[in-house]
């Protein structure tokens, strides 16, 4: 019991520091009455084929946050190297790289960052990332085009 309420005193912290101060472009909070379970936006950064989009991603934390990481996920569909159609977000600080010191604004930066220099070399869409490598216009134009058909709604 103790974990779970560790756990949900830092949510809370969080929250508040979110509110506070939000992190450019994004937000968050509790879906509904659960501490654990959160809903975010994130706006397609300008300088980005995302740009005009609004993203919408789910959070869950575990029982044992922050010592693990939280779990993150698109459901907006976005072509993207990184984001797999399950809304999987191949992120290092959400896996092997995650630290206590992180919190979620941080995650959500980091997810905005990777929106605008994807990381085509550790990618979770092989075929996305051979078209970013090989054949840049067409992905970025791909990328708008799915923009604005699924995050434009």
């Amino acid at each position: 019991m103790m974990v779970l309420e560790m756990a949900s005193k830092r949510i809370l912290k969080e929250l508040k520091d979110l509110q506070k101060d939000p992190p450019t472009s994004c937000s968050a909070g509790p879906a509904a009455e659960d501490v654990f379970h959160w809903q975010a936006t994130i706006m397609g950064p300008s300088d980005s084929p995302y740009s005009g989009g609004v993203f919408l991603v789910t959070i869950h934390f575990p029982p044992d946050y922050p010592f693990k990481p939280p779990k993150v996920a698109f459901r907006t569909k976005v072509f993207h190297p990184n984001i797999n159609s399950n809304g999987s977000i191949c992120l290092d600080i959400l896996k092997e790289q995650w630290s206590p010191a992180l919190t979620i604004s941080k995650v959500l930066l980091s997810i905005c960052s990777l929106l605008t220099d994807p990381n085509p070399d550790d990618p979770l869409v092989p075929e996305i990332a051979h078209m970013y490598k090989t054949d840049k216009n067409k992905y970025e134009s791909t990328a708008r085009t799915w923009t604005q058909k699924y995050a434009m709604g």
